[in-house]
């Protein structure tokens, strides 16, 4: 079935979705984590009454306002893509997938921007504890706004709650709160938003610590580096809890991304974690995606541990996911084709069957997509059916597996640094530990990295589904000219790289600004 779609379409359609997303991506944890850490700042003012913590609140809430922005400009732009790039996908399971937008829209959208307003311009015109009150509604309308989006790419990781109806040839939703709650969105949107959480917290340290390097505002930059580094282990710790969680959903219900982050092609039991690692070239010329490592540092029993909290545990590999393994109750790549083709077949003969006005075999076929034995072991495989060799439903291995490790490292430095700032802070030295500061200045593009691997993991890992197991990528596409496609992703590569240099720019002129007295505002 693929040979009727244009591979350049798709895979043109495919970047220009993730240049947006990626640029979208470089403001928003900012965002997340900022309007928490302004909202604790200015707590401790109203608390207190001390005017140095609503010029602290102040200075951060420029560079929020900035942020947030251009960060509303590129999210905009990625919503109107899945109608003009992914109008098939968008058809397909519009009535679920728009729900959570629609929610977004409507509830966390307007409560983050109705009191952002007041957060900005309210100072000296509204009550100390009303302005209080916006500021924390704007840290919590902006996590809400990233909980609707979670909730619907986690519908897409792990489709629940809906049914397919054969007239319209969509899925439509049954059960709103089996999507809500699924456990796949709930560990998504909390370990993506504790992410960026923990990247606000590395931003203000670092900023903080430049400062300090200039020898410039030293009590604002002591102050905003202790609320960041409480703030940053508190999280971090929490964003590895999440993390945990995430990667046993992971292998429960996406096992082939799980066993491409790890590069684990022959399934075990007592399988090692591969803490450190560097892949070799393929090697394997009857399985093209094979990597070998050329070295690698492994943690004994631990990846089967971290899939199903026992060392004892088989973890399949990649080889037993495609080739299947009866000892394990695995079926192959082969089979699943094969039932996929069928629930296909099935759905067209449906629409013959309705088009020849033949009513009573157009009812049997619809009472297909209503019986439990077909969905279970046809339906469910329905996006299989697009293909024909099972090697094209292996991810890229490199990318997944690098991304999550770079991720899991990263991470590790973030919790060191939060926790060496804080313990040099009580001692009243860290202004006197330049290689730090250094530190955590170079931290700030590491911990964006991070962030990114994160989302790099989560889609390129589940490769080629864009919804799993029931929709590929290559069935997603819009069937549009391929040259409209090059045309908008070079526009938008121009445009989106002018907005980042732009804002970089003004946030590089504010921190060079610095803070100011309630005068200079």
């Amino acid at each position: 079935m693929i040979e009727s779609i244009d591979i350049g379409l798709v895979n043109w359609s495919r970047a220009q979705f993730g240049l947006t997303a990626m640029y979208h991506w470089l403001f928003v944890p900012l965002t997340l984590g900022l309007a928490f850490i302004m909202a604790i700042m200015e707590t401790i003012y109203v608390k207190t009454g001390d005017e140095h913590w609503k010029k602290v609140t102040r200075f951060w809430m420029k560079l929020f306002g900035i942020n947030f922005a251009i960060g509303v400009a590129t999210g905009l732009i990625l919503e109107f893509e899945f109608g003009t790039n992914w109008s098939n996908y968008s058809w397909f399971v519009g009535d679920i997938f728009g729900a959570p937008l629609a929610v977004e829209g409507i509830m966390a959208f307007f409560l983050e921007s109705t009191f952002v307003a007041v957060m900005f311009f309210g100072w000296n015109k509204v009550s100390k504890k009303f302005h209080l009150a916006s500021t924390w509604l704007v840290a919590v309308g902006a996590s809400l706004s990233a909980l609707w989006i979670l909730v619907a790419n986690a519908w897409m990781q792990n489709p629940v709650g809906m049914r397919f109806n054969p007239d319209t040839a969509r899925n439509e939703m049954v059960d709103f709160w089996a999507v809500l709650f699924s456990p796949t969105a709930i560990n998504k949107f909390l370990h993506t938003v504790t992410s960026g959480y923990v990247l606000a917290a590395v931003f203000v340290i670092g900023i903080s610590a430049w400062f300090m390097l200039k020898n410039r505002e030293m009590l604002f930059a002591k102050r905003s580096m202790l609320i960041a580094s409480i703030f940053g282990l508190v999280m971090g710790a929490f964003l590895i809890l999440t993390g945990d969680e995430s990667a046993r959903e992971v292998a429960r219900v996406q096992p082939m991304k799980f066993a491409a982050m790890e590069g684990l092609y022959e399934g075990r039991r007592n399988a090692p974690l591969v803490a450190i690692g560097l892949f070799a070239r393929p090697q394997d010329p009857d399985h093209p995606k094979q990597q070998e490592f050329l070295f690698k540092i492994e943690i004994p029993n631990m990846l089967s541990y971290m899939a199903f909290l026992d060392p004892n545990a088989f973890v399949p590999g990649i080889r037993d996911l495609v080739q299947g393994n009866e000892k394990h109750n695995i079926m192959s790549y082969s089979e699943k084709i094969e039932r996929g083709k069928i629930a296909i077949q099935t759905l067209k003969d449906y629409k013959q069957a309705v088009s020849e006005k033949n009513t009573e075999k157009a009812a049997l076929l619809a009472a297909q997509f209503d019986d439990a034995d077909f969905i279970d072991n046809y339906f469910r495989y329905f996006g299989y059916g697009f293909y024909d060799d099972p090697i094209a439903l292996v991810p890229g291995v490199p990318v997944s597996f690098y991304s999550f490790h770079v991720m899991v490292i990263l991470g590790v430095h973030f919790m060191i640094l939060f926790a060496l700032v804080l313990f040099l802070l009580f001692r009243n030295t860290l202004h006197t530990k330049r290689w730090i500061l250094w530190v955590a200045l170079f931290t700030i593009p590491l911990v964006y990295i991070a962030s990114m691997a994160g989302w790099m993991l989560a889609e390129f890992g589940r490769q080629p589904w864009v919804i799993q197991d029931l929709m590929p990528t290559i069935a997603a596409v819009s069937r549009i000219d391929k040259s409209a496609v090059q045309i908008t992703f070079w526009l938008f590569v121009v445009l989106f790289t002018a907005l980042l240099i732009a804002e970089i720019k003004i946030m590089a002129t504010q921190i060079r600004k610095g803070p100011k007295t309630e005068g200079g505002n």
